[in-house]
């Protein structure tokens, strides 16, 4: 057999690898799921020990279906995440993943104090709960006999490198988002360090996204069943590499993004700032930013439309085909019914963890259908709402290159290149973050040049329709809805908190 590289992607629900040869050809894949538990509201919480099980599973799974180790293996993961470690290297803490909002009123008053926009143009990070700044001010404040026996804070990635390598170290695209790094500087940033109260010895060392390193610890090459020489190339955020993985490293295309939640993103020589809407702007490299945001609702309404509206808690592939069906015979617009999406509160580009979901026009002729178009319509203005920040005249963009759940669903194509006005280029290739996880690895060690591959694959475009004036009149209300209903939201919250 060929060599192959491995790229491997930690998400928050699974972690998946692909088995990828040195054109890009995907050869073997694997994917181990995990639980997230919720203890109280707000709170997003998940076992390290389960998903490093689980990233263990997936690279023996491989190896013992090609016979063979890696060449390489290269890795990408969720962002935002943090545990917290004591001084014997144990976790004090679970996992709190990205979706926690337990800081949310800390992320409020940070975001509208004084010192906002410097922290944010510093760390290129949006001031919100999701972010491990947040989290670790809210240990501070809320459980200090926690945080004072901290001797490090890491994210899901570092725990599992310090798992394989017996080190802390922290790449700079992963670095990048946590709100406490310099993306100017590739270093800790000293004003963000101060607001948590902590030090650069309690984080792990900043290193190159392209970082390289061999000789694993016996243990862990016993327990990944690998050479002990085999090379890991630490890797970058699962943003930045779906963005790689999507083939979108050009001008004028943006990668586009529905899982459980959503996300556009474009690559940039330089950040994109606009503090109101609070883009993100995270490393790929220590030459390329990353810039766009990310929604907390994407394919997780749809999952909650499913459950509440057609008393299905866990849809087959029989169910999607037919609520598809459905939503296809509704008209553009759905007869004046409109959706805020945010059931899950919302980052970009409102950044409001008190919002809420709001039907809005509500009509005695609709039905589950029309429900059902509305939350997909609403979904994809949301996305809209996002790309018009980082969509500027100088350097327009005119195609989406989208990956993720959305990609089974023509008619959700259809309707995200019709609200968009853009081009949609759909990407088949497994994973996105794990396959451009492969390709940053192999970038690193010389396999290839640079960020693409001879077989990265793509279907044909799906152009726009003609349907876009009429979802330019529901935009325009959809725009103007939040702003209305922004105070009643926010009193909605404090009536359930």
């Amino acid at each position: 057999m060929e060599p192959y590289v491995l790229g491997i992607d930690i998400g928050t629900g699974s972690t998946k690898a692909l088995a990828i040869d040195y054109g890009g050809k995907v050869i073997r894949s694997a994917q181990h799921y995990y639980e997230t538990t919720n203890p109280s509201q707000g709170f997003s919480e998940q076992d390290p020990v389960k998903i490093w099980e689980a990233f263990k599973k997936c690279i023996n799974e491989i190896t013992i279906a090609t016979a063979q180790a890696p060449v390489l293996i290269s890795l990408s993961s969720c962002m935002h995440s943090i545990i917290l470690l004591g001084e014997t290297n144990d976790s004090i803490s679970p996992l709190i993943t990205w979706a926690d909002t337990r800081s949310e009123k800390i992320a409020y008053d940070l975001r509208t104090s004084p010192t906002a926009e410097k922290i944010y143009r510093e760390t290129g990070t949006p001031i919100h709960a999701m972010s491990p700044l947040c989290k670790i001010i809210w240990f501070r404040k809320n459980a200090p006999g926690i945080f004072e026996k901290a001797s490090k804070f890491i994210s899901i990635k570092e725990y599992i490198w310090f798992k394989i390598f017996n080190c802390y170290e922290i790449d700079y695209s992963i670095a990048s988002a946590t709100g406490l790094f310099n993306i100017a500087k590739f270093d800790w940033d000293q004003d963000a360090l101060d607001l948590c109260k902590i030090n650069s010895s309690q984080l792990s060392k900043p290193v190159q996204t392209s970082f390289v390193r061999t000789a694993l610890s016996p243990s862990a090459s016993s327990l990944l069943n690998i050479p002990a020489d085999t090379s890991f190339c630490i890797g970058a955020s699962d943003g930045s590499l779906a963005l790689v993985g999507s083939n979108a490293i050009l001008p004028g295309v943006a990668a586009l993004t529905i899982g459980t939640s959503g996300a556009v993103r474009i690559a940039s020589a330089s950040p994109i700032y606009n503090f109101p809407s609070m883009n993100f702007n995270y490393l790929l490299d220590n030459k390329i930013f990353i810039c766009g945001g990310a929604i907390n609702n994407g394919g997780n309404v749809l999952d909650w439309i499913f459950k509440t509206f057609f008393q299905n808690p866990q849809p087959d592939e029989k169910a999607y085909k037919h609520i598809f069906e459905n939503i296809a015979d509704v008209q553009p617009g759905c007869n004046g019914l409109i959706f805020l999406p945010y059931i899950y509160g919302e980052r970009a580009p409102i950044w409001d963890e008190e919002s809420c979901g709001v039907f809005f026009g509500i009509r005695s002729y609709h039905s589950p259908a029309h429900f059902a178009r509305a939350a997909i319509e609403g979904i994809c203005f949301s996305l809209l709402h996002v790309l018009e920040h980082i969509d500027t005249p100088f350097a327009p963009i005119v195609q989406l290159n989208v990956s993720g759940g959305i990609i089974h669903s023509y008619t959700w194509l259809q309707i995200l290149a019709d609200i968009s006005e853009k081009k949609i280029q759909v990407v088949t290739t497994g994973d996105a973050s794990a396959l451009g996880a492969a390709v940053l690895g192999m970038r690193s060690t010389g396999i290839i040049n640079d960020y693409q591959l001879p077989s990265m694959e793509q279907t044909k475009l799906i152009e726009p329709g003609s349907d876009n004036h009429v979802y330019k009149k529901s935009y325009q209300v959809f725009r103007g809805l939040y702003n209305s209903l922004k105070d009643s939201m926010h009193y909605i919250h404090s009536l359930n908190c």
